[in-house]
């Protein structure tokens, strides 16, 4: 029978096809110095599946399955589609993607086929069919991997294939009536208007500025076609493979805003993530720990699966930084902090040859007589002392709202500045509550936000009307809500909420702007109000009227000098706050100090820009992970037992710098009901 998942899982992409079979028995013995307890196998392995189209080979992954068993490691066993064999793709040229401009993206790469091609899905359910029928029972089997990394290179295709597709999807999204598609699309504009489906394409290269609620349909329609792959393997999978958990690996990251994710989290039986940081980025653990609790997000709370990240430099940026001193160990329990239950890497032996030859490995190509290796060995066994954290998540009182169709939306062309970036403020607000040891969820708009003491809404520029009455509720009934500048401008179908912006919230928030006043490059302005002096602000101000609310904060000068740049209203219970520019991290800060003193959120002593501080629940138990980034030792009050070190602490915990601990606490902390 199949095996359960290990706890705190600890392993990686194994692609034992690329080495000689010494290799493998090499492998096996430094897996289990290592502590590997899980693989992921076949993740690219379609060609040697299957080599011809009327030849399977299935001897060499079988006895890797066996051979792994009875190593004691489980097995996370893909479907293998992600890549299709060269012999498909020139038997079935077709099925290649097609770039916006009409060029077609060749073989000899990976993901080289359009996501609405049947020829690639005929192919792929027949392989994710005779995969299912020959392993659904090996013993090694912990968990099905449904192709990997679903758009990273192929998200819209524009081929005709798609446009025929696209066209069904819009059929479906309104009625079969063409007339609500161009009440939708606006297409009185520009005499774009359609009389009949059949005229419809995707957003190819036009001459000038394309329909923008045909682009925000074509990255809705592109984003679930790529989902519907997932979800006809997935079938396939529970079918024939029943009680075997199905996955496929996100990427929830700054760089890869395709996907809906928050919609994509309710059709897996366990929530997987791939992240990588970008080594050009300052503060790279900040943007990690958002994104981890995005995946968190996703995954509706519950654990999840680190599918993905390195023990060092990539391969695929333009300059690859390699991890220093203690930053891998560092990175992996920032993820489990943040929720995830396994620290899976890319991949389990640096490789010889390809495009990934030079993407750090857990057994690097200098061998085991290394600072990274030694460092694995280390970190499996922090995981090991930890693994009893395993299964609990956050509770938390504060939420950060997230939408991948507002991030579409916001960053759309024939836009008041390029400069808006919907990640942007979510991010540092995050950042300024985080170090304050706030914990933050990450979560969709449609949540139930009843619970939730502070509601931070960042740059939702599409929110329809459900959201606001949400968001209106909460704060009668006690919430404090704040908003952000180049929000509630448009519904859902990207129309410009008419009478003043912030459009869908003016009511909420009691003000009213007549007009945006975006900054120039480099152009920057002065905010009084929310420290002992005034702080910088950029990108963004308004000409705001008070319309019920209270000013907080006010330009000193630049274009709306005199004018209120933060507001706040009392709303039933709670209260609604306005942020209409864009505040310097000193001024997010002092933003945040006002609000955690108005809703008087629990801190978790010891956090700061530098040291993470975060805390999961069980049942029966809670665990504070401290994570120290900076160069000075991390004092932290907190009373229980360090797991990594065995050590009891009654609120005299010294994390060194670079270093982590692990606290289960002494006594279960109030907050939040499971």
């Amino acid at each position: 029978m199949p095996t359960s998942l290990p706890a705190l899982a600890f392993g990686g992409d194994y692609n034992p096809e690329q080495w000689p079979a010494a290799a493998h028995r090499e492998d096996r013995d430094l897996m289990r110095e290592a502590g590997v307890d899980l693989v992921t196998l076949a993740v690219f392995s379609w060609a040697w599946i299957q080599p011809r189209p009327d030849a399977w080979e299935f001897g060499w992954l079988d006895e890797q399955m066996d051979d792994l068993h009875a190593a004691g490691i489980a097995v996370d066993l893909a479907t293998a589609t992600a890549s299709p064999p060269p012999w498909l793709t020139h038997r079935h040229p077709e099925m290649l993607p097609v770039t916006q401009d009409g060029r077609t993206l060749w073989p000899g790469g990976r993901q080289s086929f359009c996501p609405s091609s049947p020829v690639y899905r005929e192919h792929a359910l027949e392989l994710c069919t005779r995969m299912a029928e020959r392993y659904r029972d090996h013993p090694a089997l912990a968990l099905w991997h449904v192709s990997n990394e679903l758009g990273c290179h192929n998200a819209r295709c524009y081929c005709d294939t798609s446009a025929s597709a696209f066209r069904s999807w819009l059929r479906r999204r309104y009625d079969d009536d063409v007339a609500r598609l161009n009440d939708a699309w606006g297409t009185a504009f520009w005499s774009q208007r359609y009389d009949d489906f059949a005229q419809v394409l995707p957003p190819r290269v036009a001459p000038t500025h394309a329909n923008p609620t045909q682009q925000l349909d074509f990255a809705r329609f592109s984003s679930d076609q790529l989902l519907d792959n997932f979800v006809v393997e997935r079938d396939v999978l529970h079918t024939l493979s029943p009680g075997v958990p199905v996955t496929t690996n996100f990427m929830v990251m700054r760089q890869t805003p395709e996907m809906d994710y928050l919609r994509w989290g309710r059709e897996l039986d366990v929530v997987s993530n791939d992240h990588y940081l970008i080594g050009a980025e300052d503060g790279g653990h900040r943007e990690l720990a958002f994104s981890a609790d995005l995946t968190r997000g996703t995954a509706d709370g519950r654990p999840w699966l680190l599918m993905e990240h390195s023990t060092s430099a990539v391969n695929w940026q333009p300059r690859n930084r390699a991890k220093r001193p203690g930053e891998m160990i560092r990175n992996s329990l920032s993820h489990v902090a943040h929720g995830a239950d396994a620290v899976l890497f890319f991949q389990w032996r640096a490789s010889r040859a390809g495009a990934e030859k030079f993407h750090s490995g857990l057994l690097p190509h200098a061998g085991t007589d290394t600072r990274q290796w030694r460092e694995v060995v280390e970190l499996s066994r922090v995981l090991d002392a930890a693994e009893e954290a395993a299964g609990s998540t956050a509770r938390n009182d504060a939420a950060i709202l997230f939408d991948y169709e507002a991030w579409w939306g916001c960053e759309l062309d024939s836009h008041p500045s390029i400069d808006v970036r919907y990640r942007d403020r979510a991010e540092d607000l995050h950042r300024s509550l985080s170090a304050r040891g706030v914990g933050v969820d990450v979560v969709h708009p449609s949540t139930d936000l009843s619970s939730y003491r502070l509601v931070v809404v960042p740059t939702l520029y599409l929110v329809d009307d459900a959201t606001v009455a949400a968001l209106t509720a909460a704060a009668e009934g006690g919430a404090t809500v704040v908003i952000t500048y180049f929000s509630g401008i448009v519904d859902e179908h990207d129309h410009v909420r008419l009478g003043g912006y912030p459009g869908a919230f003016r009511d909420l928030l009691g003000v009213r702007t007549t007009e945006f006043l975006p900054l120039l490059t480099g152009q920057s302005v002065q905010v009084d109000g929310l420290g002992s002096g005034p702080v910088t602000a950029d990108t963004w101000a308004e000409d705001l009227e008070l319309a019920g609310a209270e000013a907080v904060a006010s330009y000193v000068d630049g274009p709306a000098a005199g004018l209120p740049a933060v507001t706040r209203r009392e709303v039933g219970a709670g209260t609604a706050w306005y942020v209409a520019t864009r505040l310097d991290a000193g001024g997010t800060d002092g933003l945040v100090e006002r609000l955690l003193a108005e809703t008087g959120l629990a801190t978790l002593p010891g956090a700061s820009d530098l040291v993470e501080v975060t805390r999961r629940v069980g049942h029966d138990a809670s665990w504070v992970f401290v994570i120290n980034h900076g160069e000075a030792p991390a004092p932290v009050d907190v009373h229980g037992v360090e797991l990594v070190t065995g050590r009891d602490v009654a609120g005299d915990l010294q994390v060194p710098p670079g270093g982590v601990a692990v606290v289960r606490e002494s006594a279960r902390p109030a907050g939040r009901d499971d």
